[in-house]
């Protein structure tokens, strides 16, 4: 038992890394577009409305999978769901590099955001498998910490390639990435099995809500849309998601246009705060709050007080639409990111640690069905204000006040951090 034990351990961390790679690589694919801004200006002559339209459409097929995503993915696990996800992904990525118009770089758009639908549902209800509850903070960290990890060497990166070799290269760059990562995943990942889950990742010895989460029977999605927890998750992880992408799509621009700084200075500016906000949320919203949990310290209040205290920080983002130099614009945003992603690996553990493993890929459906509604507003809404206004005050104030309800649904409708009453859910 010891040495299987120590094997599942070894494992468990190799899917962990696994699954940070995976986000890695889709998240060059997402900001890719943020990047090649200026270039699809000048290849299809669109304006900062198309642009913002553009931006969304990826999150418009993306929301529209997420529910049927997540029945999906509790019915046949992540490893077949995950494998015609990444090669879809991968063709959407050439497609887009071949486009000969902006009508079917749209479609490519549609298309990447149906294959990268399930990637972080599958991604929490693989943690939920493979790790016992002390160590899923950790986990989810080293995932969702690849998300901004990728925008900060990503967007220098893809930025330069981008001037030396044109966007349909640097698209197509993505495209092989997406590819490898495919074969990788088909070779590492399969899923545990009922014995190794019981006895090996989660024995009698860890606790009960483990060894209950196995062999629960699954809560139907239409109950589940019904948890108050759940859509305090729902509307507080929707909030943090519009910051994320008003940056993720706009910030280059932002920081190009707001603050008169060369494209290039610009691309090295950005990844600054996404830098920090890998930092954050890999030491904060995952080591930190492991090594506090282990420590003996309430669970729910950790992951409580992380989860308020960094969306607050989301806050910091208004300070940066009265900045005139690119310190005092990158401060707050660094604030800002860096606090929300503090509390994003939090988010990403509640669908395990809320729900049994079988209603796992549902409950992160519905959260990101929550979150792609802010990814398609965030663009669009922002690209239409500035195109009013010529600035970016009302763009970030929009955003402020859309992370004062996420913080409200955390504290009154998500409320302690604990596992639903499995019982009663199936009986209402």
């Amino acid at each position: 038992m010891k040495t299987e034990n120590s094997n599942a351990a070894s494992y468990r961390w190799t899917v962990g890394i696994l699954l940070g790679v995976g986000v890695l690589v889709n998240y060059f694919d997402r900001v890719n577009l943020s990047v090649s801004h200026d270039a699809l200006v000048q290849t299809f002559g669109i304006t900062p409305s198309v642009f913002g339209q553009l931006s969304a459409a990826y999150s418009w097929t993306y929301a529209a999978c997420q529910l049927p995503t997540g029945v999906i993915l509790d019915a046949f696990g992540v490893r077949k769901v995950s494998l015609y996800s990444i090669a879809i992904w991968g063709i959407a990525s050439i497609a887009a590099a071949f486009a000969p118009g902006v009508l079917l770089f749209f479609a490519a758009r549609l298309l990447l955001g149906i294959g990268e639908a399930p990637t972080f549902p599958a991604n929490a209800k693989a943690v939920g498998a493979w790790f016992p509850q002390h160590e899923r903070s950790l986990a989810t960290a080293i995932f969702d910490s690849a998300a901004k990890l990728a925008n900060g060497i990503g967007v220098p990166l893809l930025g330069l390639l981008l001037l030396r070799v044109g966007w349909r290269m640097s698209f197509g760059f993505t495209a092989a990435l997406s590819f490898a990562y495919l074969g990788l995943f088909a070779l590492l990942y399969r899923e545990p099995d009922r014995f190794t889950m019981r006895n090996v990742i989660h024995p009698s010895s860890e606790t009960t809500e483990d060894a209950a989460a196995i062999l629960a029977p699954p809560i139907p999605l239409a109950r589940l849309l019904r948890e108050r927890k759940v859509i305090g998750l729902a509307i507080g992880a929707g909030s943090y998601n519009y910051v994320f992408y008003l940056l993720l799509t706009w910030l280059p621009t932002y920081l190009a246009e707001t603050l008169h700084i060369s494209l290039r200075q610009s691309f090295l500016f950005t990844s600054m705060p996404w830098l920090i906000a890998t930092a954050c949320g890999f030491f904060i919203g995952g080591v930190l709050v492991d090594f506090l949990i282990r420590r003996g310290k309430d669970a729910s209040t950790v992951r409580r007080s992380v989860l308020l205290i960094g969306t607050t920080c989301g806050l910091g983002l208004v300070g940066a639409a009265f900045a005139h130099d690119p310190v005092s614009a990158l401060v707050p945003i660094s604030i800002a990111i860096g606090g929300l992603s503090a509390a994003s690996p939090i988010c990403w553990s509640l669908p395990s640690l809320l729900v049994p493993n079988t209603s796992t890929g549902k409950v992160g459906g519905i959260m990101n069905f929550s979150n792609q509604l802010s990814a398609i507003a965030a663009p669009i809404l922002t690209g239409y204000t500035v195109q009013a206004t010529h600035n970016f005050t009302w763009a970030f104030g929009i955003a402020a006040a859309y992370l004062v309800i996420g913080v409200l649904s955390y504290a009154f409708l998500l409320g302690r951090i604990q596992p639903i009453d499995v019982r009663r859910a199936l009986e209402a």
